[in-house]
């Protein structure tokens, strides 16, 4: 019997697994414009090896081939104050579907400002969260919009005091849809932090976010007595990646959680400079934000350019110089 959660199931239904992983072929994923290789030929545990190309330079990609994703950690949970002083406090079931502590709220309210004064906010199409409270708390308040007004027409993000928060409604005018997508939820099973609470619950409390993705009302996924192993967990978050290319969205945030963007992070990246590997896996802080990009290897997308010109027109004849040189030295 598996001492783990199969997690061949995590992946929509609806939506096709792509290639990017999965294929003889191969994909890149770049950090901060530096590319790194990662085979698809080898099986998952190989992922982890530790052998590095670090001769490799820049390197330059099609930018439609690109999407930018801006990963965050949510905010300080209640589960984490004690967790970080005892490692088995994550087994009280007084944690179950932890919300933010009162820090945490200070915390989302920096990364708020940070990703205003940054501009972020006007070039994000799409926030993904986990749905789990923390982390739906997290998103709202980061991303959402400014103060809420009581209007028939408009729901809100949040509403006033969800998860015990002491905090006003958040509006969802002027800010980018958020989706809540399992892929990216915790470590499942035996924690009861990373349980989730009824979608229709969450429907409640987040009324603007989209829950249509979720098959089922109820957690089907976390276990009390089976942890997902650390291989399927990094299962998980390669297919979520794959998952990304299916959407039309070019710059993404994805608000989830510490050990799920640490595994899948690590499978990355071994064919960089040891630093930059480092930079890529290393632990989330909490409410930590760290932008990265995706590059499509495998042509996986087929979205067309919006920035690229065709130059000249009509279409015709139109040789570079050293061309033309050349052709004229063959025929003298």
């Amino acid at each position: 019997m598996s001492t783990g959660v199969n997690s061949s199931h995590f992946l929509p239904r609806h939506q096709p697994i792509s290639p990017t992983f999965v294929s003889s072929s191969s994909s890149i994923i770049v950090y901060n414009k530096i590319p790194v290789r990662v085979s698809q030929r080898l099986h998952l545990l190989s992922l982890f090896r530790s052998d590095m190309d670090t001769s490799a330079g820049p390197s330059l990609y099609p930018l439609h081939r690109c999407k930018t994703l801006h990963l965050v950690r949510h905010a300080q949970g209640i589960h984490n104050v004690d967790g970080d002083k005892n490692y088995k406090a994550y087994m009280s079931p007084e944690y179950f579907d932890a919300q933010i502590t009162p820090l945490g709220w200070k915390q989302v309210d920096n990364l708020r400002k940070h990703v205003h004064e940054s501009g972020l906010t006007k070039r994000i199409d799409l926030v993904i969260a986990s749905p789990l409270l923390r982390t739906l708390q997290t998103a709202v308040g980061v991303f959402g919009g400014e103060g809420y007004t009581d209007r028939m027409d408009v729901v809100p993000l949040m509403v006033a005091n969800a998860g015990n928060s002491g905090r006003a409604a958040i509006s969802s005018l002027n800010c980018p849809p958020i989706v809540a997508v399992e892929l990216c939820r915790e470590h499942l099973g035996v924690h009861p932090c990373d349980k989730r609470r009824n979608i229709s619950d969450y429907q409640f409390l987040f009324p603007a976010v989209d829950f249509s993705l979720a098959k089922s009302d109820e957690d089907m996924w976390w276990k009390a007595d089976i942890r997902e192993t650390k291989e399927e967990l990094t299962a998980r978050g390669l297919k979520f990646l794959n998952w990304l290319w299916t959407r039309k969205e070019k710059e993404i945030a994805i608000v989830t959680h510490s050990g799920f963007l640490f595994h899948t992070l690590s499978a990355l990246g071994n064919d960089c400079h040891p630093l930059v590997k480092k930079e890529i896996c290393k632990h989330f802080a909490n409410c930590e934000l760290r932008s990265m990009v995706i590059v499509d290897r495998s042509m996986v997308g087929f979205d067309p350019s919006t920035t690229n010109y065709p130059g000249k027109i009509p279409s015709g004849l139109d040789l570079p110089s050293d061309v033309v040189d050349e052709k004229a030295e063959e025929r003298s």
